[in-house]
């Protein structure tokens, strides 16, 4: 696989060290995640964050290990990095960095002082919350290495500050265990107890949020390294407290082991590949109940029924998981009420608020089953896809329903986003999108087309899928071109909801990549005409996949940076959508028109922001800075998926 490396140029450069990160997960939701330079930019960043209840509810517990390397002469030198409140930056250990180094998953760290060598490697122990930190020398000596344990104990979405009681430490063996949340342990142990004031996340402050904490300096840990081979090795766990992990040098070489069976289980073709094969199995974790789930981006978002499903074929079928694949859709199937798929629980309800997400589902079983041939998922599930038929043509929740007039399915609740495009500020929706949106409508004939072939392999009867299919059909190649000379992105639109005024409906024909999924789905309610499809690609096409709004629109936002209102009003507005080069790319190979040069500007991108991995959105305007979250699941999945067809 690709293995991304970088000398002092990078590491010892503070904003480009700091603007390439790493992640290393933990297969349950939980993570280690940092920066190529060591600074920690995130509130999200720390060597142990730990899942909850769902992939979402994560805990900051380690913080960081900051290693001083002492000589005979009393003499120091601090390699850790961290940023504070007055700006200033102290210490600045990755101006002695030689190299970083991301191999098989994990992260290396090489400090050198003159002919002093020291190198950091670090792994999670899969299926358990357990960081692994690993010091070795591997030139000069003798000298003492201690490392300085920066704890806390708070939401990963938060902060914790000194005015409140200090985190708990109860002594262990070998260490300590701080809020009865998380053991440390390693030698020469010695506890500290004093808070570190003000230290900053500068991404946050970029992000227009809460930007400084407080952390608890727990205590040191230390040990002479005499000669080259020497290490010294520091483990954090959570969960059960007194199952001490395997020693801290054995979970390194497990984890690099799985990482590598891991990709040669999938087959990848080349080194993009394998990199996208690892990148994907950060997504697919153990929940709490211990089905598998999606994680639909780090480090901040949980599962999400819409991401999952949008994810599923690349997550699971292109990369050999379809048994984990199988349990995990008939686990969502499960959640299914009134016709609809539960989206998330992250905000600590079920929710049921996508007028999408459910059509998805619908598309990923029928790839499950055109994969594997498992018709025994098709049977079991059949009765499920019907249900879901059934009450989209009676209608459901946020006024989701077939309109009698066309057959076609439309929407729409005061306040809600309900599709994709979901963004809102201060409760109003930015792209308003109630009516008939062109890629829900793409995916209801999909959907009523899986619907029919699943109970065809069944020898069942496919109830009104097949008939409500060829109304859909009819009325989707009638009423969707538009007279611009591509799709309208939604018919029947509520004329108050748009600056035209007046009563009545509109129909909305801005040029946005909605339409990518009228051409390349399975089944498609259209082919693709290459004239029109070069029309959308010249105008929303970017290195790292299309916009979500053509540059020309007066609405158009170049940039996805800023405070949460400006991110939120810009997100759908312009911003480019790396999972949009999957529908793209199959529209452009249905149409007869060259798609392999499409990869470039991704792959490219795999080590300029999550190492190894694809961003969540990028700035429409060029030179497209990465946005969102370093990792993923989406724009991972979808450019493997396409890649590997």
């Amino acid at each position: 696989m690709i293995a991304f490396g970088f000398g002092p140029g990078v590491c010892g450069h503070l904003d480009v060290g700091t603007s390439r990160e790493w992640l290393v997960p933990d297969g349950r939701g939980g993570y280690a995640m940092g920066t190529v330079s060591g600074l920690r930019t995130r509130r999200y960043h720390g060597l142990l964050v730990v899942p909850g209840s769902t992939p979402a509810v994560r805990h900051v517990g380690l913080v960081s290990l900051d290693p001083a390397v002492v000589w005979p002469s009393g003499a120091q030198a601090r390699l850790g990095a961290h940023e504070w409140a007055s700006g200033s930056v102290d210490p600045r250990g990755f101006e002695l960095l030689e190299r970083f180094d991301l191999t098989d998953g994990l992260p290396r760290w090489r400090w050198r002082i003159g002919d002093l060598v020291i190198e950091r490697e670090l792994a999670m122990a899969y299926g358990r919350s357990c960081v692994a930190v690993v010091h070795r020398l591997l030139a000069g000596g003798p000298v003492r290495l201690e490392l300085a344990a920066a704890c806390t104990w708070r939401d990963a979405h938060g902060e914790r500050r000194a005015d409140g009681p200090p985190p708990r430490l109860e002594p262990a063996a070998g260490g300590a265990i701080v809020e009865g949340a998380f053991r440390l342990a390693g030698p020469g142990w010695e506890p500290v107890g004093e808070w570190w004031h003000g230290v900053r996340h500068r991404e946050e402050a970029a992000r227009g949020l809460p930007s400084d904490e407080d952390l608890w300096h727990a205590g040191r840990f230390g040990a002479e390294l005499d000669r080259p081979g020497d290490t010294v090795a520091v483990l954090a766990w959570a969960g059960d407290l007194a199952a001490e992990p395997a020693p801290a040098v054995e979970v390194v070489a497990a984890a690099r082991r799985r990482n590598r069976d891991v990709v040669a289980a999938a087959g990848p073709a080349d080194d993009v590949e394998r990199a996208l094969v690892l990148a994907a199995d950060a997504f697919v974790v153990r929940a709490g109940d211990g089905r598998p789930d999606v994680v639909a981006g780090y480090p901040w978002f949980g599962a999400w029924s819409r991401d999952t499903m949008i994810s599923y074929e690349g997550l699971f079928l292109s990369t050999g998981r379809a048994e984990q694949g199988r349990d995990l859709l008939r686990g969502y199937a499960a959640t299914l009420s009134e016709g609809m798929l539960a989206n998330t629980a992250d905000t600590g309800r079920v929710e049921y608020n996508t007028v999408d997400g459910t059509l998805w589902f619908l598309h990923a079983v029928g790839r499950h089953v055109a994969v594997t041939g498992d018709d025994d998922l098709a049977a079991e599930l059949l009765p499920a896809l019907r249900a879901v038929v059934d009450g989209h043509l009676a209608g459901t929740r946020y006024g989701i329903g077939v309109d009698p007039a066309d057959g076609l399915l439309t929407h729409g609740a005061a306040g809600e986003a309900l599709t994709w495009m979901d963004a809102r500020v201060h409760g109003v929706p930015v792209t308003r999108r109630a009516g008939k949106p062109v890629e829900v409508n793409a995916l209801w004939v999909n959907g009523l087309a899986v619907v029919a072939d699943l109970a065809a392999r069944a020898g069942a009867d496919p109830g009104p899928a097949t008939g409500a299919h060829g109304r859909a059909v009819e009325s989707f190649r009638r009423r969707y071109p538009a007279p611009t000379g591509w799709l309208h992105d939604v018919l029947d639109a509520p004329a108050p909801a748009y600056p035209l005024g007046g009563a009545g409906t509109y129909d909305d024909d801005l040029l946005r990549p909605n339409q990518l999924l009228a051409w390349s789905l399975p089944d498609p309610p259209l082919r693709p005409d290459p004239a029109v499809l070069r029309r959308v690609g010249a105008a929303l096409l970017t290195p790292l996949g299309p916009r979500s709004l053509a540059p020309d629109d007066p609405g158009f936002v170049g940039r996805h940076r800023g405070g949460p209102a400006d991110r939120d009003g810009g997100y759908h507005q312009g911003t480019v959508w790396p999972w949009l080069l999957g529908p793209y790319v199959d529209a452009c190979r249905r149409a007869g028109l060259p798609a392999d040069g499409l990869f470039v500007g991704v792959e490219a991108h795999l080590g300029e922001y999550g190492l190894g991995s694809v961003s969540e959105t990028a700035d429409g305007a060029p030179p497209h800075g990465a946005t969102g979250c370093p990792f993923q699941a989406w724009s991972v999945a979808e450019v493997l998926r396409v890649r590997r067809n």
